[in-house]
Order: structure tokens, then C-alpha cells, then sequence
């Protein structure tokens, strides 16, 4: 892997995870001394991650972290419902049932992943990873799961902000249970509409911890 693309997967972990929260400046020498790499793949890294909207310049302090608005949380949702809605129908069209059966066994049992011992959560969260990689490579759209990716980046970023809720986990993962079911079984206009039930349950959760 080049230096620069070492530098870039650091550093978009880091901001994905809140290891570098909103407005961090991020000095090129500070980072090339970090992450042992010289300035020129560090400024590769960060026009790479200016271009997802992850980092941004900022008069007199050079570049920053991006800070996250929840006044766009709605247009946010508004376009992963769009993308994800879309996605569901075309898995349910195209998928191996068997992966999609399997996941839906997984996540039906998901609550029991949800414990004091893992406060991440990220066994959890692996799981419902899991479902999108199934559902990117059941759709076989270059396009479409490009921009899905790019898309959840930020949405990984705004859930941070919403406090954690193991009962709004556990019907999450009930949720994702149901859309994996409906694409199982070849029904596209159910998975569309398993997904828009859990967007809407997403997005209020936010709404209501965030305000």
C-alpha cells in the first residue's frame, strides 16, 4: 500500500471513529511525524479526504476535521433513503437468498450482541456492516455503491452524536432483520419498505438525542 493511502485509511478511521473530532487542525508536519510518512503523501491523503467531505481548509488554521450539521440531518436522510430504498429492491431482484437467509438468522439473535461488556457496540455494528457489504454486492452497481459508501462515512459520523439506546439497538437490528428477510425471498417493493420503516425509526431516534 503506498504512503499515501496508508496515510489516508489512518486518518479517515480516526475521523469516522471521533479519534480526530470536528474542527482538529491537522498540521502536515504534526501528521508526516504521526504517521511516519513525508508531507507530500499526507497532503495526498487529505485532498482525498476534502473530497468526501471529511476534512475541509479553514481561514487561518489550515485544515481542519469537518464539522457535522444536524440542520442537514433531514437532506441527509432524504438521500439515503433514496440510495438505500433503491438498493434493497434491486438485492431482492439479484441476490443469493442463502447469504441473505443467514444474515437474517444473525440479526434476528442481534440483541444478544448488544452488552454492557462491548459499550461500542461493535459486534454489533460489524453485524449490520455485513448487510450493506450483502447488499453492495448483490446489486452489482458500481455506481450506486460508490455512492452509498460515501455516503455512510457521514452517517457513521452524525450516529456518533446520538446518544446510545440499547432498545433502539435491539429494534434496529429487528429492522435490519426485516429487510434481509424481504430480499431473501426475492420481494422488492417489501425491502423498500422494511427500509423506509427503519430510516424513519433512525431518524427520529437522532432527532430526538441530538436536540
Amino acid at each position: 500500500m503506498r504512503a499515501s493511502e496508508r496515510a489516508y485509511v489512518t486518518l479517515r478511521a480516526d475521523i469516522i471513529n471521533w479519534h480526530l473530532t470536528p474542527g482538529t487542525v491537522l498540521g502536515e508536519v504534526e501528521l508526516s511525524e504521526r504517521l511516519g510518512v513525508s508531507r507530500t503523501p499526507i497532503r495526498e491523503a487529505l485532498a482525498k479526504l476534502t473530497a468526501e467531505g471529511l476534512t475541509e481548509p479553514q481561514s487561518g488554521r489550515g485544515m481542519v476535521v469537518s464539522e457535522i450539521s444536524l440542520d442537514h440531518l433531514d437532506e441527509l436522510f432524504e438521500l439515503r433513503s433514496a440510495l438505500e430504498c433503491r438498493a434493497a429492491e434491486l438485492a431482492a431482484q439479484r441476490c443469493d437468498p442463502e447469504i441473505f437467509l443467514a444474515l437474517h438468522h444473525q440479526l434476528t439473535n442481534a440483541g444478544e450482541l448488544i452488552t454492557a461488556q462491548d459499550p461500542a457496540r461493535t459486534d454489533y455494528y460489524q453485524l449490520a456492516g455485513e448487510l450493506d457489504i450483502a447488499v453492495d454486492a448483490a446489486v452489482g452497481n458500481h455506481y450506486l455503491t460508490q455512492a452509498l459508501k460515501n455516503l455512510r462515512v457521514h452517517l457513521v459520523r452524525v450516529r456518533r452524536l446520538g446518544k446510545d439506546n440499547p432498545t433502539r439497538l435491539r429494534d434496529a437490528a429487528r429492522e435490519h432483520a426485516a429487510i434481509a428477510l424481504a430480499i431473501a425471498h426475492g420481494k422488492p417493493a417489501v425491502a423498500s419498505a422494511a427500509t423506509t420503516v427503519h430510516l424513519d425509526n433512525s431518524l427520529r431516534h437522532l432527532l430526538s438525542t441530538t436536540h
